[in-house]
């Protein structure tokens, strides 16, 4: 079969190889549909330390079971399903209270175990043992339901925020992420959403899935000025960084109104720190948030609202790509042609 691998050389490339075996606890699923999150993009970009080669990479996906091991229950030849990838061990004391994603011996899909970018993926045991695999309802279309893993990383992260009827809510970065947050945010009920960014091709084109967003480029714009002059000078109630730049998180602290909530979602390289003056955290009395990756829970919670039309998802799936001519999709979206790439193996 055709896999897309990241050798021990931080190379990634396509390749033929073996279909995976099933064995009694595992399953193999025919990859229906699977797209390229940021941080795919950023291991195409840089490389990772996360991964351990060689790994066939890849971690959002839908696809049809066609081998089950004697083993598993409760699922057979022919389910379609999706895999909320960061796999827990159960065990561990954040696992136990439902935050597997949090797992102290964390192990994901496309970093520790061969991904979706493939023709075929073996579901590992661990995922069945976890409850990690959920069916997809019939009536929704695989392209569309390969987004829930993306979605529920945003509703993690805005779980945190309590965004209400009325909110002013900014957003740091305006990619497939940073514009799903803001959905979302509409989705609770929020005010004024703006979106800010440094670029007005991106801009442009999540006002244009977005109408009601307020733009700001904030190298042509004062974003302090603009921000207070749309809140009666009271600032926001909620900022997002759904994006890797600490500057974002500088800015944040800057518009963010007092006893404010922000949430960190753009994670930083290493060696980036000092982003975060905690005198504005204490004097605002803001609430300062992390977030990683998603639950279960929050997987099976969006793949509700996208069969029940509560969010739509179809915008975003503005090209689809065979998966030998993934070197393209990446290079769409390294050119930021796109917002988000599905690959139909």
């Amino acid at each position: 079969m055709l896999a897309f691998i990241y050798d021990d050389q931080g190379k990634l490339s396509l390749k033929q190889v073996e279909v995976p075996k099933v064995t009694k606890k595992t399953a193999i699923v025919k990859i229906e549909a699977t797209s390229i999150c940021g941080t795919d993009l950023r291991t195409y970009r840089y490389g990772s330390l996360k991964i351990k080669p060689p790994r066939i990479i890849g971690h959002e996906m839908v696809g049809t079971l066609i081998e089950v091991g004697s083993d598993v229950h409760g699922f057979a030849v022919g389910d379609r399903i999706q895999v909320a990838p960061a796999i827990g061990c159960g065990v561990c004391p954040s696992c136990k209270r439902g935050n597997t994603n949090l797992c102290d011996n964390l192990k994901t899909i496309g970093f520790d175990y061969d991904g979706t970018f493939a023709e075929y993926m073996c579901i590992p045991e661990e995922a069945f043992s976890q409850n990690h695999v959920t069916k997809v309802p019939k009536q929704l279309d695989s392209k569309e339901a390969v987004l829930t893993e993306p979605i529920a990383c945003i509703v993690n992260a805005q779980s945190y925020l309590n965004i209400k009827a009325g909110d002013n809510v900014a957003i740091f970065g305006s990619g497939f992420i940073g514009t799903m947050h803001a959905q979302l945010a509409y989705h609770q009920g929020a005010g004024k959403v703006f979106m800010i960014e440094v670029n007005d091709e991106r801009l442009s084109k999540a006002k244009g899935l977005l109408p009601d967003l307020i733009p700001i480029n904030s190298l042509k714009e004062d974003l302090g000025s603009v921000i207070m002059a749309n809140t009666f000078n009271y600032g926001v109630d909620v900022a997002i960084t759904a994006c890797s730049v600490g500057s974002a998180q500088s800015d944040a602290l800057d518009i963010i109104a007092k006893r404010g909530r922000v949430c960190l979602f753009g994670g930083l390289p290493k060696e980036s720190k000092g982003f975060l003056d905690s005198n504005i955290i204490h004097y605002k009395e803001l609430s300062v948030f992390g977030s990683h990756a998603s639950t279960v829970a929050q997987n099976r919670y969006v793949l509700n609202l996208i069969a029940t039309g509560k969010i739509d998802v179809k915008p975003f799936i503005q090209k689809t790509f065979r998966l030998d001519e993934i070197n393209e999709a990446f290079v769409a979206l390294n050119n930021e042609s796109i917002v988000k790439a599905v690959l139909i193996p």
